[in-house]
């Protein structure tokens, strides 16, 4: 009896311990259910379920459903909350600013090189993240930035004072580059966003991309200027405490998974950009304004001149210069 009671215990501990090893964890997005994002995290916690036998499973929770992106940046820094794929939340740090820096990149050659594996921004990123107990797994690209309007562009391809009121993300360095090129920016929550527009509060929005202006403004957006104001680019991040709940061969299982969720968006995102622009125009009828190379170069020079300087005082003049010059800015 003490033998059989004694092979009883020992295989229940050996079941708990599998049950311990095992998690189940939590990934917040920002995107509705079915979006892009939505879709290819969904199959990356497909992969993961597979890599670690079952051992990791994340469950997907889309729309902000666990918090506004800035809220679930400080909740993953606790721990209470275990992953995202979102955009970097300054409030915490307003170093963060980097990632947004208005036209650091022209195209998508120049962003990878910025924005991708062993990227100056990349890493000093990662390294903002680690400052408050996160890790950052991937970094996302999502779009080169642009401006939705629900009325008529005003001369939209001259960085010069047009009279036209839009939202802007409550981070100076959008507010400034709103004014730069000629807006009247007002900082409006994301969540209030679209009934400003929609009650003529504002005329439009600088802050998001094609895709987001589809996403989450398509009602309202008469026409889309992409003046690559920025480049959009998401981090998926995890707690620490979450990653240090995994054992070593489940930890180096999804690290690997994130690098080669990176590793394909890069290689589909440029076309990606592009297909919503086109499914502006086609599914909504918005006018998607063409601007000329010398247009553009002609409000990058506006910004630039303008807004790099006082942003680079609000992060950190010696330490925002010193990543600028290793983009070679």
């Amino acid at each position: 009896m003490t033998r059989f009671l004694t092979t009883t215990a020992a295989a229940a501990l050996f079941a708990l311990a599998g049950i311990a090893n095992a998690a189940d964890l939590k990934m917040s997005h920002v995107r509705p259910q079915d979006a892009t994002i939505d879709k290819e995290l969904r199959a990356f916690a497909a992969q993961v379920d597979t890599a670690t036998g079952g051992d990791v499973k994340i469950e997907i929770f889309p729309a902000s459903a666990l918090g506004d992106y800035t809220t679930v940046q400080e909740r993953i820094s606790v721990g209470a909350i275990d992953m995202a794929t979102q955009p970097a939340g300054t409030a915490a740090d307003r170093r963060m600013q980097i990632s947004s820096f208005p036209f650091l990149a022209s195209n998508w050659e120049e962003a990878r090189k910025i924005y991708g594996p062993d990227g100056p921004v990349r890493n000093v990123m990662a390294d903002l993240y680690a400052e408050q107990d996160i890790t950052m797994l991937a970094a996302y690209p999502v779009y080169f930035g642009g401006i939705s309007l629900n009325t008529d562009p005003v001369n939209p391809g001259e960085p010069a004072a047009n009279g036209i009121k839009v939202r802007v993300p409550g981070i100076k360095s959008f507010q400034l580059t709103g004014e730069a090129l000629g807006y009247i920016p007002s900082p409006i929550p994301f969540s209030e966003a679209f009934t400003a527009i929609q009650t003529g509060v504002v005329d439009g929005v600088i802050g998001s991309g094609a895709e987001g202006y589809y996403a989450s403004f398509r009602d309202v957006t008469k026409a889309y200027i992409p003046a690559n104001t920025h480049f959009e680019v998401w981090y998926m991040i995890i707690s620490n405490g979450s990653l240090a709940e995994l054992d070593a061969e489940d930890q180096e299982a999804l690290k690997a998974a994130a690098a080669a969720f990176e590793a394909q968006r890069w290689t589909v995102a440029e076309s990606d950009q592009a297909a919503w622009e086109q499914k502006l125009t086609d599914d909504l009828g918005t006018t998607v304004v063409a601007l000329t190379p010398e247009q553009l170069s002609a409000m990058a020079a506006k910004v630039r001149s303008d807004v790099w300087p006082v942003v680079l005082e609000d992060v950190g003049a010696d330490w925002g210069q010193a990543i600028l010059d290793k983009v070679g800015q």
